[in-house]
């Protein structure tokens, strides 16, 4: 399989999964500037929506979307626990997450990045992350993960995003609970291969 990914990208939350579940994928690197691989191979020829995430499969087939590959990842390595099974409550906790973080968390950067958008926009949107950071940092006061004890994929996503705190200029230090739960993210050691793996392919 071939991940395509670029550095500093919602992306990397599909490496860890894979670095986690134990399955060998080949990083292939989008310049998202302009849309090309190093090769010179127009992406959207690849993914017509332009953007990584994106899984190509041994047969040619391509997904795309994060928190979709997240449980694709999961579920190709049961044995890996990153992911409850399929049809219990707590899978559906677990997309409950995927889905707060795709539409919460990570559609309220996104804008964030736009060099265009001004600062009274910026203040608001920024207001608006710090309330679901306060959310987060209410439950990570008693919870370990997102799913309690145990990391899940999910984790893989909210920790990727939530790291873009800084280039915001949020400063994450004021939400002491949820700035642990990214540091403690931070120091498992597939996460550590993943970032690494991302530099040497960069």
């Amino acid at each position: 399989m071939k991940l395509y990914f670029s550095p500093g990208a919602c992306s990397l939350a599909s490496n860890i999964a894979f670095h986690e579940a134990g399955l060998p994928v080949e990083l292939v690197r989008v310049d998202t500037g302009v849309h090309k691989l190093k090769d010179g191979t127009d992406f959207y020829k690849i993914n017509p929506k332009g953007y990584v995430p994106a899984i190509q499969l041994d047969d040619g087939q391509v997904l795309t979307e994060g928190a979709a590959l997240l449980q694709y990842i999961g579920d190709l390595a049961p044995a890996a626990n990153i992911i409850p099974k399929p049809g219990t409550l707590e899978r559906f906790r677990a997309n409950e997450w995927l889905t707060f973080v795709s539409s919460e968390i990570h559609k309220g950067f996104s804008p964030l990045f736009n060099p265009g958008l001004k600062d009274d926009a910026k203040a608001v949107l920024k207001a608006k992350l710090e309330k679901r950071f306060d959310a987060l940092e209410q439950h990570f006061a008693t919870h370990k993960y997102l799913m309690g004890e145990h990391f899940t994929v999910a984790d893989a996503y909210l920790y990727t995003v939530v790291s873009w705190s800084n280039g915001v200029g949020i400063d994450l230090s004021k939400w002491k609970h949820l700035a642990e739960y990214r540091q403690r993210v931070a120091e498992r050691p597939k996460v550590k291969q993943a970032l690494q793996d991302e530099k040497a392919a960069a």
